[in-house]
């Protein structure tokens, strides 16, 4: 049987308060080594502060944060933070410089070499741009530029804070595409965004705070069953058919069916989905079209009490 692999971030009862607010309020966590773990939460939540905690910036008031099994206040943290890449959300540089020349300057301060800024700029999409002074890079470039300098050194921890400001389809597409490259070459990443529905199919698990707290944590499947949330089932009929739907569900309790036209939206809970559907598949002829909506991250994580972000 292959061994469970060890934690690079291990967060056990730690807080930190500013005045009279808790920012961070007795958050415990884990990540493992490998994953891609989604960080999110409400503006407030405490994310900021807590991406601040695990990269050494500032201390707890109380609780223990260790990073590859160091503590972020210990002297042999330096070593560690070494090995960590991060892109804050405002990747802000010297415009007066070109992104090779941006490039090379952190590489100087991360202290690796030169030689392998051409090649990161060209895989970010940068290469074109590479002579081009930043003052003139859109939004979007500067985002590539920033990701470039997370990639220098092949970090094996990263801290990526809404990384995709900017980005468009493409681009989106392109980034998480280059971060599946470098997870499967090893690295751990954490992420946080606020449009959920691009990070929900692509983080291994996650946590969702509330108020310095968290919410809730796991699997996208394991938050489904902690916070059981209705199904949604779409069904289109042919004209003058929609009676069916109603005979079809009535025997069974706490189903609500909506009618608009011929389009019939169903709610049901998870328990009472396979009957739904038997005596939908049952009418045969009578269906058009039918399509199963399961509650997404967007979902769940305003059933936590979670506002303020955005789906895509």
């Amino acid at each position: 049987m292959a061994s469970e692999k060890m934690n690079v971030i291990e967060v056990l009862g730690v807080s930190k308060r500013y005045g009279d607010v808790a920012a961070v309020d007795g958050i415990s966590l884990s990540v493992a080594q490998g994953e891609m773990f989604g960080l999110i939460g409400p503006n407030g939540a405490g994310k900021s502060t807590l991406f601040k905690l695990l990269l050494g910036l500032i201390a707890p008031d109380s609780g223990e944060i260790r990073v590859h099994d160091v503590l972020i206040d210990g002297r042999d943290f330096r070593t560690v933070r070494r090995r960590i890449g991060y892109l804050p959300e405002s990747f802000v540089t010297y415009d007066n410089l070109t992104g090779l020349e941006v490039l090379r300057l952190f590489a100087d301060l991360k202290q690796v070499p030169r030689s392998s800024c051409a090649a990161l700029l060209e895989r970010v999409g940068l290469a074109d741009a590479a002579t081009r002074r930043v003052n003139g890079y859109s939004k979007g470039m500067r985002q590539r530029l920033g990701f470039a300098q997370v990639l220098l050194g092949k970090p094996d921890l990263i801290f990526l804070d809404e990384p995709t400001n900017g980005l468009d389809p493409q681009g989106i597409h392109d980034f998480y595409e280059i971060l599946r490259q470098v997870q499967a070459d090893g690295a751990t990443i954490i992420v946080t965004s606020h449009i959920l529905a691009e990070i929900q199919e692509r983080v291994d698990r996650l946590v969702i705070l509330q108020n310095g707290r968290v919410a809730a944590q796991g699997t996208l499947a394991q938050l489904r069953t902690q916070r059981v949330m209705p199904s949604v089932i779409h069904v289109t009929l042919p004209p003058d058919q929609e009676a069916w739907i109603q005979t079809a569900l009535a025997r069974i309790t706490g189903v609500e069916v909506m009618m608009s036209g011929n389009l019939a939206r169903i709610s049901c809970m998870p328990a009472q989905k396979l009957a739904v559907l038997e005596q939908l598949f049952a009418l045969k002829g009578k269906l058009q079209d039918i399509a199963i909506h399961e509650p997404s991250l967007e979902d769940l994580f305003l059933g936590y009490g979670g506002s303020h972000v955005a789906a895509r």
